[in-house]
């Protein structure tokens, strides 16, 4: 007899899968305090990504610029990158705390959702102490986004919450597989790569869980609604990733890299690459609309 995905994954224990993802993260967790080696003088040579993952890479402006300059501009966007992260941690926090604010203390979900909160947390910090290791300054999205994401993680519940979690850590996941192998990579991003891919491996399966549960029966219309704010949730994490302000700290002219970037077929290429199988399952799930695919091209995700 042959059996259909949907009718394999409702004939699995929705709990039983839940416990697993809990127990998983009691065996296989970090701590950056000691995982991570800090106090190891960073190598003058070590990028802070892969160069190709720079949003300069292949641009006339890359071939122009330094091996130095190269160096520090992708240490700077690794650094905004990080304290993108950090900046949705603290909106992801405590959108899970606000869905299990009531939720059943003896139930898996409720115990894994505050197990991921407790792995936030010290990515965060982690992220945190990597930015300050590498002399990066604190960068932070523009306070238009900061105020609509203010909006955001206060209203936002079932799937447009876990769908929001989903495509932010979709996106990096990809990106950090690449770097935790980049042998000219520093090590301290190579080792916070893999910490935080491992563990955000759990985080990605538990919020397709909770997106398939809340969306089982729900109207078309509440779909194409969550469609569109899903995918404007990434378009506004994705345009705040990197900070124009990186360009001047390689000593560059903000405007001409500004453009060099937006114009930089290379990265978009890597963007839709690094997002192929994010859409494949809002594909499945009824989440990739016409107007939420209009978005996810604007940011070259799709």
């Amino acid at each position: 007899m042959t059996v259909t995905a949907d009718e394999f994954r409702t004939s699995i224990d929705p709990d039983d899968a839940l416990a697993r993802l809990l127990a998983s993260s009691q065996q296989l967790s970090y701590d950056p305090q000691t995982e991570v080696d800090w106090d190891t003088p960073l190598d003058p040579s070590h990028h802070g990504l892969n160069p190709e993952w720079s949003t300069l890479y292949g641009t006339d402006l890359w071939d122009e610029m330094t091996e130095e300059q190269r160096v520090v501009l992708t240490r700077h966007e690794v650094g905004s990158i990080m304290s993108t992260g950090i900046w949705f941690e603290m909106i992801l926090q405590q959108m899970l705390l606000r869905e299990q604010y009531t939720g059943d203390v003896t139930g898996s979900e409720f115990q894994f959702a505050l197990t991921e909160i407790a792995d936030e947390c010290r990515h965060s910090l982690m992220f945190a102490r990597a930015c300050q290791t590498m002399g990066v300054p604190h960068y932070v999205p523009h306070r238009a986004v900061i105020e609509v994401a203010r909006v955001l993680k206060t209203v936002a519940a079932n799937e447009i919450a876990y769908g929001s979690i989903l495509v932010a850590e979709e996106i990096l996941d990809v990106m950090q597989r690449d770097w935790m192998r980049g042998e000219d990579v520093l090590p301290i991003v190579r080792t916070t790569s893999r910490i935080h891919v491992v563990e955000e491996a759990r985080h990605m399966k538990f919020a397709r869980h909770e997106i398939r549960q809340h969306l089982d029966g729900v109207s078309a219309l509440r779909r194409r609604q969550s469609a569109w704010v899903i995918a404007s949730a990434a378009f506004v994490i994705v345009r705040s990733m990197v900070n124009p302000a990186v360009y001047e700290a390689a000593g560059l002219d903000r405007a001409r890299a500004v453009a060099a970037a937006k114009a930089n077929q290379h990265h978009h290429n890597l963007m839709r690459l690094s997002c192929v199988h994010l859409m494949d399952f809002l594909s499945e799930s009824g989440l990739l609309t016409p107007a939420a695919m209009r978005r996810y091209r604007a940011v070259h995700m799709l």
